[in-house]
């Protein structure tokens, strides 16, 4: 009970029923805090721990034979895993079968299935038998046969043609079957050794799951408190906007209201300015008309007096003389051109808007705009003092909520029991390392066994090629069958003597060899197969296969809930992929945290808090009854009055009837048709005159005009503009203040409630933060997924290839001992010593009874 109280607590200080909590507690709604914007908390990352174990195993060069062993199985067993088979077996016979019960259609229908399953492992069996009990039978004959004289026992070999042919062929081919041979002993003896050597990794994998199951155990509590105290990370986020809610909230209410608000006070400032540039244009106005006054006489007097002169200039004698009078004519016709055009001194003056325009301007218009400004930004700085109470109401409950989690993640004994569990691996893993020594004695007793079986396939080897070297080396072509050498003799006894014990051991080693392959082949295909491509798990998760009245293991054994929907294949996927234990044995469903934590954090008193959230602003002024008087004050100073089209009238007129450098021009060139004298001189003088006025009184004059013109059509486009103006700003301030006094509370109300959804968001990032984390980071369970590999990687990579590699060698040496037997036996014929032979016509004539006696030819038989 240990492991699964190891599995289950270790995620208990963040987990239980919520259901309590919940009855008096509600979560907002998901997707309206989703609407608010909210800035992206960083909670860190939660402590991690690297696990030692790499569950993978790479079998190296006799991985070859492995795979050679898997194709062969594969042959013999092509059918796929039979799940639905298992599966009708295990749940009919859960109960046993009683009396006649295996006669019943479905049992003999599985029976019948599970027989084509096994076909060719049958098949393979009862040939293995046959070779069993075959083959001591056949030695046994075999050796009757030969004491008999029979079945090659005859000491006689009779004269061939081929003879050397055949024993060329057989020597050939039983060195070939004997490199089979050597090479099949060679792979059990690695597979017996290879099951030895893989002790240690062993208990590498051990040590390293169980150090891994460990740091499981250590960090988890680490963890948890980890995800716990981020909830301060929520918390300070919100009380630091809480504290800050003036700029924040304020500063959102007063950017929503601004756009009505600050264009209307922007225009009332505007109007300051027009007051100004109304009073510098009257002033303008004033100035400019009295200059033109004053330098209009002065022009007047000039010019009367130039005209004078020049009148006087043209009455000479000299003007009476024939072309001279024409020109003198001429210009004493554009005398009366030098005088005045404009009159200035009948304008109106504006001293009365002038006056009334001063009277406005001692009202500081701008600093009552200015005031407005203030009042209207002054918003964040209202929202906090009225919701200067909220903070520390709010800090109250958020320091009840985090007290309550933590209090919560304390609520079980967890680390009592991981340190039990702690002290459970430490326990568990002395006593499996007691059991190492018996481990060791018991595979050294294993690995004698089979050196020994595959010594008695070397014993065989070892008669061939002693009898194939003593028998190549003695043999001597010359010799005739009766005289051969001792040590072709001696050959052809090891043959025999390969005979003999092929036919003592074949039987025993196909027994183990059909044994081995029984087994091995059926673990390898029903366990090691279907555990490598996960499809064990399919029978293992299937509904009601352990009880009939338990739907699904897992949850069964370790909550005694078996309706969970939880399986051993998710588990292991989950597991695989080193996801929380929290995701991977679906603990939501029994102790669900998020709805806990969602119930602590969104609770009545604090969404009733957030919803207290209110601010007043009725009492802000933003222009006050002086400012808007002297703004209608200001339309009624009387500019619209002023008669702008006289202005504009004698403006149009000009200072002169002519321009005065064109007339002196005229009146210069004129005065070079003349004759040279005193008339042309006098004339000339008159011309410099009319210049000398221009440059000193008509340029000032002018230069006053256009800036009286200026002035005029300024004030003339200000006087019409004006009331239009002042109503809009007027309008304009009434409207933002009826704004802010009747509709602000729909603006405040939308802003607080984009605020409050705001700090919702936090905790909504904190408690996603926690999901993800308890899925995927806390208590990341790739031990438990290590285990399940390292078992199978023992399991099937270690012991069942290496048996299977086994019986495979060891099988394919059995089969090639029956070559072997008749090669040797064949063989040995050319290499022994015969008692009687044919008479051989061929050899060389020498004296052989002087070395061996030579015994007489059997009586010739009528089918010799």
């Amino acid at each position: 009970m240990w492991w699964k109280v190891g599995l289950v607590l270790v995620m208990c200080s963040g987990l239980t029923s919520s259901e309590a909590r919940e009855e008096h507690r509600d979560s907002p709604p998901r997707n309206t805090m989703l609407r608010a914007p909210v800035e992206t908390l960083d909670f860190g990352f939660v402590p991690s721990v690297v696990y030692e174990t790499h569950a993978f195993y790479e079998p190296g060069p006799i991985g070859i034979v492995f795979q050679m062993v898997h194709a062969f199985l594969y042959v013999v067993q092509p059918n796929p895993f039979p799940k639905d088979l298992i599966v009708k077996m295990v749940q009919q016979n859960m109960g046993g079968i009683k009396g006649d019960d295996y006669k019943k259609p479905e049992n003999v229908v599985l029976l019948l299935q599970a027989i084509y399953y096994e076909l060719g492992f049958i098949v393979l069996s009862v040939l293995g038998l046959v070779f069993v009990l075959f083959m001591p039978v056949v030695g046994l004959f075999f050796c009757v046969c030969r004491c008999c004289e029979n079945c090659g026992g005859e000491m006689h070999q009779r004269q061939k043609k081929n003879g050397d042919c055949l024993k060329g062929f057989y020597m050939a081919t039983l060195i070939a079957t004997s490199v089979f041979l050597a090479v099949g002993v060679t792979i059990a003896y690695a597979a017996n050794q290879n099951i030895t050597n893989q002790i240690k990794s062993t208990r590498r994998l051990v040590s390293s799951n169980i150090r891994d199951l460990k740091s499981f155990a250590n960090y988890t509590p680490v963890q948890i408190d980890y995800v716990s105290a981020q909830y301060t990370t929520a918390k300070n986020k919100v009380l630091s906007d809480l504290d800050n809610i003036g700029n924040l909230l304020g500063g959102q209410i007063h950017n929503q209201l601004e756009r009505e608000v600050v264009p209307a006070l922007d225009n009332a400032l505007r109007m300051t300015a027009a007051m100004r540039e109304t009073k510098e244009s009257l002033e303008s106005v004033t100035t400019t008309l009295e200059i033109l006054q004053e330098g209009t006489g002065r022009l007047q007097i000039s010019l009367q007096s130039e005209r004078a002169s020049l009148s006087n200039t043209l009455n000479d004698p000299a003007c009476s003389n024939g072309d001279v009078t024409h020109t003198c004519n001429t210009i004493r016709g554009t005398l009366s051109q030098l005088a005045l055009s404009a009159n200035f001194h009948g304008l109106p003056d504006v001293e009365a808007p002038l006056a009334n325009l001063d009277a406005v301007l001692k009202t500081d218009l701008s600093n009552i705009v200015q005031k407005g400004y203030s009042s209207f930004n002054n918003t964040p700085r209202l929202v906090r003092e009225q919701t200067k109470e909220i903070l520390s109401e709010v800090k109250g409950l958020l320091d009840k909520s985090g007290g309550e989690i933590v209090a919560f993640t304390k609520m079980f004994p967890v680390e009592p029991a991981l340190e039990n569990f702690t002290k459970f691996l430490t326990e568990s893993q002395k006593n499996i390392e007691a059991y190492y020594p018996q481990i060791d004695q018991l595979d050294f007793y294993r690995w004698i066994g089979c050196v020994v079986i595959c010594c008695m396939v070397v014993l065989v080897l070892t008669f061939n090629f002693l009898g194939l070297l003593c028998g190549s080396c003695g043999y001597d072509k010359n010799t005739t069958p009766t005289t051969r050498g001792c040590l072709s003799n001696t050959g052809g006894n090891l043959l025999m003597a390969s005979v003999g014990f092929s036919f003592i051991f074949s039987w025993l080693l196909m027994g183990v060899v059909v044994t081995s392959f029984i087994v091995g082949g059926n673990v390898e295909k029903l366990v090691c197969e279907p555990l490598a491509n996960r499809q064990i798990f399919k029978i293992i998760d299937t509904p009601y296969m352990v009880h009939p009245a338990k739907k699904n293991f897992l949850p069964g054994m370790l909550f005694q809930d078996p309706n969970i929907d939880l399986t051993m294949g998710s588990m292991y996927r989950d597991c695989y992929e080193n996801h929380g234990l929290y995701s991977a044995l679906q603990l939501e469903t029994s102790f669900n945290f998020n709805k806990f934590l969602n119930a602590t954090v969104y609770n009545l008193e604090l969404n009733k808090i957030f919803n207290s959230v209110s601010v007043d602003l009725q009492g802000m002024l933003l222009l006050e009854q002086e400012g808007k008087d002297n703004l209608i004050d200001f339309a009624n100073t009387g500019v619209g009055e002023i008669d702008y089209q006289a202005y504009l009238t004698e403006v149009n007129k000009g200072v002169t009837v002519v321009d005065l450098l064109s007339y002196a021009n005229e009146l210069e060139a004129q005065a070079d048709q003349l004759p040279r004298g005193a008339l042309e001189n006098a004339l000339k003088g008159h011309a410099s005159s009319i210049r000398q006025i221009h440059k000193e009184q008509v340029v000032p004059m002018e230069q006053a005009t256009g800036t009286l013109s200026q002035s005029i059509k300024l004030l003339q486009k200000t006087s019409r503009e004006l009331p239009i103006k002042v109503t809009n700003v007027l309008n304009a301030i009434e409207a933002a203040e009826y704004l802010i006094a009747n509709n602000a509370s729909h603006v405040v109300k939308q802003e607080a409630d984009k605020f409050i959804m705001k700090l919702l968001g936090y905790f909504s990032q904190y408690t996603e933060w926690v999901k993800h984390s308890l899925e995927m980071e806390v208590a990341q369970c790739k031990p438990i997924s290590n285990i399940i590999d390292s078992l199978e990687i023992v399991g099937c990579s270690f012991i069942v290839d290496s048996v299977n590699t086994f019986w495979f060698g060891l099988g394919g040496c059995c089969l090639l001992l029956i070559p072997s037997i008749i090669l040797s036996v064949k063989l040995a014929k050319f290499y022994r010593r015969m008692d009687t032979e044919d008479v051989f016509d061929d050899y060389p004539s020498y004296d052989t009874m002087r070395w061996y006696p030579r015994a007489s030819a059997p009586p010739r038989q009528p089918d010799w």
